[in-house]
């Protein structure tokens, strides 16, 4: 399985398919049942995942698809990094590395809004993994939310995220979004997810503690009925110094522990 969700002509014939999919689908059921579908390209300067650097002076590409159905979501997404880190310095052609697959159910109760669901990570390099995710999130002020998220497979871990975020309107068709997240990880594994000391040594125990926090801003701008163009910003840096150790340790050239980068997605949403 692992061969053929690495697989680019995979990832591309099942987008068409999906899509053709929607294109038959939707005018049967839009009039009752109102089935929602989100297409997206992210071109972004960097590929950062719960602090790790996971590409350096590249950029890459990031195509998804969310179909959504009566609260059940299924979502495909993949990552091209355009040109991929060598320690020796040696170009290496664009690769396609990583496809996910995502599939929830989510629920709104009042003022409180409930999302569980299964995460496949079909990684290039590295052994794929499998993780199942709860979300909490509040219709208030700020938006406050909180998701944990457990490795069941490759890479046993706990990761604990609670988010904030505000939306502020400029004109019509523009927005102002800003949000700030904190994590925190708790290893299970301290082969995969070990504790660093400031030698950046592994210390034998598991990581345990505050992690990563992000802090995000994203203009969206209605250019049509269904298309946004979003340009954003974000920085990531780490929660307490065992995790800036951490961080350091997992950077691609093992001297960095926060993390700048930014891009553009164009979206299709209807």
């Amino acid at each position: 399985m692992k061969k053929y969700l690495q697989d680019k002509k995979l990832f591309v014939a099942v987008i068409t398919a999906l899509i053709c999919a929607v294109v038959m689908v939707f005018p049967a059921l839009a009039e009752e049942d109102k089935p929602s579908a989100d297409l997206s390209v992210a071109v972004l300067s960097d590929y950062i995942w719960r602090g790790q650097e996971l590409s350096r002076d590249s950029v890459v590409i990031q195509p998804s698809m969310t179909i959504s159905y009566m609260g059940f979501s299924t979502n495909i997404w993949g990552n091209m990094d355009t040109d991929p880190y060598t320690s020796s310095g040696q170009d290496d052609p664009a690769k396609w590395n990583e496809t996910d697959f995502t599939f929830s159910y989510a629920k709104d109760f009042d003022l409180v809004s409930v999302e569980g669901g299964y995460i496949y990570y079909g990684l290039d390099g590295a052994d794929d993994s499998q993780e199942f995710f709860l979300s909490l999130g509040m219709d208030i002020f700020l938006s406050p939310g909180l998701t944990i998220y457990k490795d069941c497979d490759t890479y046993p871990h706990w990761y604990l995220l609670f988010g904030i975020s505000h939306s502020l309107g400029i004109t019509e068709a523009v927005s102002l979004e800003l949000s700030a997240s904190a994590s925190y990880l708790k290893s299970e594994d301290a082969d995969d997810y070990p504790e660093i000391n400031d030698s950046g040594a592994t210390t034998g125990d598991k990581f345990n503690g505050f992690h990563d926090g992000i802090i995000s801003a994203s203009l969206p701008i209605s250019v049509a009925k269904y298309i946004t163009v979003t340009p954003s910003l974000s920085y990531i840096f780490p929660l307490s110094s065992d995790a800036g150790d951490e961080m350091k340790w997992r950077s691609k050239k093992g001297d960095d522990d926060n993390f700048i980068y930014g891009g553009v997605t164009l979206s299709m949403a209807f």
